[in-house]
């Protein structure tokens, strides 16, 4: 059975990328794309941001054809900002809308966005209607359990978010409170996805980080879909490993050094091309030690690229790093 939001066709047991502040932006959902994400989002965007003319929101709403189907995510605390920033944002011709209700960093759920709204559910449904009315294009929610352990409110949200026009909705097994500590509680999601009255697809997310993993919470709980975050941070064979083990049952190899030193470069291309030769070279500082994670005795290269001062000098210095493992290999 395939999975659809709208019109969108996902195919079966679809594979998201989150959307992330500061990581998942077109250089790094060019290379999850690659690597099999069926559908992606932008990083969140500030409502107040876009209807100022904000540069840094309004070049957060760059997509390209090969990312489609792609999902633009809002976060705001004003509903008629969010209605105006959803109108601004539809211009830009996405696949599809989503609202964030579950950011838990303090500037944005304090100031009444993200994950706060689980606090005052009906201005939640009034944004979410708002926005489903300022646009022709399915909105999707991603949300939390609830705000803490008292009011994992979640079961209630989906079908009141159903109710005014939302086509999927993704659910972070934490509370608010929690932030990205403890274990992921999927166990209520499945309880959302059981619902008889739940129509749309429900898409589960946080701490998915392997094959075995994916495969034995898509028989547990029983979603339509899930969304992948951190793991695939420096790790975008994540998808299609996870692919790979739900049509054979066996892991596939983990990628050669070569295929790292691949994708690093392709990313720091797309960097450098997106966001100009300054801005794409110190960006990409904070992944080169992802993509190299679990190599033996990379530190050395680590401290060098992350110093590298032009393109040029870091292609120099993946290519001593292909050279000293390929020797090692040998």
């Amino acid at each position: 059975m395939s999975v659809k939001i709208g019109n969108i066709d996902l195919g079966e047991f679809p594979l998201l990328l989150a959307p992330m502040e500061d990581v998942s932006d077109p250089p790094f959902r060019y290379v999850c794309k690659q690597n099999g994400a069926d559908m992606m989002y932008t990083e969140f965007i500030s409502s107040e941001g876009l209807i100022r003319d904000a540069a840094k929101s309004r070049q957060k709403l760059d997509i390209f054809e090969y990312e489609r189907p792609i999902g633009i995510q809002i976060f705001g605390s004003d509903i008629e900002h969010m209605r105006e920033a959803t109108e601004i944002a539809t211009e830009v011709n996405p696949d599809l809308m989503d609202i964030n209700y579950g950011c838990p960093v303090k500037n944005v759920a304090c100031r009444g966005a993200g994950a706060s709204l689980l606090q005052d559910i009906p201005k939640m449904v009034a944004m979410t209607k708002a926005v489903v009315e300022a646009t022709h294009l399915p909105v999707t929610v991603k949300t939390r359990l609830g705000w803490d352990d008292n009011t994992k409110n979640v079961y209630e949200v989906a079908e009141r978010l159903q109710d005014v026009g939302i086509k999927a909705l993704t659910i972070h097994g934490r509370t608010r409170s929690q932030m990205y500590k403890g274990e992921a509680d999927w166990a209520l999601i499945r309880e959302i996805k059981k619902n008889p009255r739940i129509k749309i697809p429900i898409f589960g997310n946080g701490d998915i980080d392997s094959p075995q993993k994916a495969a034995d919470w898509r028989l547990e709980y029983e979603v339509d879909g899930m969304m992948i975050g951190r793991a695939a941070i420096g790790y975008p064979w994540i998808f299609r490993e996870i692919k790979h083990f739900f049509k054979t049952g066996q892991y596939l190899e983990k990628p050669t050094i070569a295929e790292r030193i691949g994708v690093c470069k392709t990313h720091l291309e797309k960097s450098v091309e997106w966001k100009g030769p300054k801005t794409g070279l110190f960006e990409m500082r904070r992944h080169y030690s992802n993509y190299f994670k679990g190599v033996d005795h990379f530190k050395e290269f680590r401290m060098k690229l992350v110093t590298a001062a032009s393109v040029e000098e870091v292609l120099e210095i993946l290519f001593e790093v292909a050279e000293r493992y390929s020797e090692e290999m040998a």
